[in-house]
């Protein structure tokens, strides 16, 4: 376990949601995932305005797959059990989560808070993989593609905040395109990526153009609905939300 790598906090962080008076069972989004682990279209991006679960929902997805904590008492009750490939997948992957919204102690540019990310990646995958004789100062990508050679292992990557480095005061333009280019060469066309989780305020299409992150199947608010039972809460939701509070009604708030 370590920082990025199979990391126990977004258990954690799922966890003491889930086990809240005013839990809403969204488990049925990994039903949609399922299917698609390890085939070519594993790259999901779900973009959705802030306050909309999204974070819940990476870590939900995270604590599920990780080998990190055993989740299985967490997720026993929950719609994603009824599910056939439900054992088959919970708790049987190496999971890599990364935060791109959390910035480093009085961090000022660009190279430190991307460096931190990438420094903490390789130092988790050395440590738990020394039989690889990996390099911290090699790239990530190429420390995974090495892990992949070796051992035949791969990775989930769960990605919260996708988007953060371009409303960062500190990001130039420039450094925008390099942050592009890192998500492209961390994800597109590697073999060790068998499955890739994605969230963000705004989509894609809004900050790369071209064929940098095009391996990525998008699901917006406005223009596609797949997913749009999974965020935010429906009508019937909020009405059960509001009898367990036994204050308001669904007419009280109309």
């Amino acid at each position: 376990m370590g920082k990025y790598l199979n990391s126990r906090v977004p258990y954690e962080s799922f966890k003491s949601i889930a086990e809240s008076r005013y839990f809403v069972d969204k488990s049925s989004l990994l039903r949609e995932l399922f299917p698609a682990v390890g085939l070519e279209e594993r790259f999901f991006c779900i973009t959705r305005p802030r306050r909309f679960g999204k974070s819940v929902m990476a870590n939900m997805t995270a604590a599920f797959f990780s080998r990190a904590v055993k989740a299985e008492r967490l997720f026993a009750g929950l719609a994603a059990a009824d599910d056939v490939n439900y054992q088959k997948h919970l708790n049987k992957h190496n999971v890599i989560s990364i935060d791109f919204s959390r910035i480093p102690k009085e961090c000022t540019d660009y190279a430190g808070y991307i460096g931190r990310i990438e420094e903490g990646i390789s130092r988790d995958l050395a440590e738990a993989y020394p039989q690889c004789s990996l390099q911290e100062d090699e790239a990530v990508w190429d420390n995974l593609s090495e892990i992949f050679e070796e051992t035949g292992q791969k990775f989930i990557f769960v990605i919260d905040e996708w988007d953060a480095p371009f409303h960062m005061s500190f990001v130039t333009n420039e450094n925008r395109k390099q942050y592009l280019m890192f998500l492209k060469s961390l994800l597109k066309g590697q073999a060790y990526v068998e499955l890739a989780y994605m969230t963000g305020v705004l989509p894609i299409k809004k900050y790369s153009t071209g064929s940098a992150l095009n391996m990525f199947r998008e699901y917006t608010m406005l223009k596609d609905p797949f997913f749009e039972e999974y965020f935010g809460f429906t009508e019937k939701e909020v009405a059960d939300l509001c009898g367990r509070q036994s204050v308001l009604t669904m007419d009280e708030i109309s």
